[in-house]
């Protein structure tokens, strides 16, 4: 997949880098990355894959943008408010990057529907606030053997983990039993904008096959001390997602 000359000047500071070059970005054009979810973690991660290259992104999200988003989701507007979140989320990210294509998905992801919506992907992110919808887009990427980047962020705190099916623990492993469900929860602003840019770090390094990826590790970010410490994970060998394999 060849780039064009535009393409060349727009990621040249990249192409740049040591064990990228043309040939990655090339990969990059080539991948296809669903952002699961563009509230406050997806919003940064699309805008940061998008800025990328990522030739295919595909914006998945039910939900209107509302005033209380805006402190966190950094793709919308007071204008905004009242529209589909992944309709406006596309239409400003193809302003930015137009050489590369962008679909909008305006759907509530369930059990039922993940597999089809994952279909083709080289990477999901997950941009999700609920259990349900996680252990949804779990189980579809672990069937489907599709990495998927878990972010999740509460108050001053932020955490990360990258599940490579079979390679790695899942989203089950760490949260068997989903706790109880807390709606409109505190959030500072930055903290899933600095874990979501991690997200789409990761989603860069698995397309690429470089550097080494956070499995088997959690990464938690503690705002208020301004903390990086990252923790073991193991796989449940009686987990029944990883069984799906």
């Amino acid at each position: 997949m060849a780039l064009t000359e535009r393409e060349l000047e727009r990621y040249n500071r990249q192409i740049k880098l040591p064990n990228f070059g043309v040939e990655a970005q090339k990969k990059l054009k080539a991948a296809k990355i669903l952002v699961a979810g563009v509230g406050g973690l997806g919003t940064a991660a699309a805008l940061y894959l998008t800025a990328a290259g990522v030739g295919k992104l595909v914006l998945v999200d039910k939900e209107t943008i509302e005033l209380s988003n805006l402190n966190r989701q950094i793709l919308y507007t007071t204008e905004d408010l009242g529209k589909p979140k992944a309709k406006v989320a596309a239409d400003r990210l193809r302003s930015l990057n137009p050489e590369i294509s962008i679909e909008a998905i305006i759907v509530e992801i369930s059990e039922e529907n993940a597999p089809d919506i994952i279909k083709g992907c080289n990477v999901v992110i997950d941009g999700q606030d609920n259990y349900r919808t996680r252990y949804a887009l779990n189980d579809a990427c672990i069937t489907h053997r599709i990495p998927f980047v878990h972010a999740s962020v509460h108050a001053y705190e932020g955490r990360l983990m990258t599940i490579l099916p079979g390679k790695g623990p899942c989203y089950r492993c760490i949260v068997p039993v989903p706790p109880p469900e807390a709606g409109g929860f505190p959030i500072l602003g930055t903290v899933p904008g600095t874990i979501s840019t991690l997200q789409a770090t990761e989603a860069i390094k698995i397309v690429l096959g470089i550097g080494k990826l956070y499995v088997g590790r959690m990464l938690i970010y503690e705002a208020l001390e301004m903390m990086f410490y990252e923790i073991k994970v193991e796989r449940n060998p009686e987990c029944p997602s990883c069984r799906l394999l």
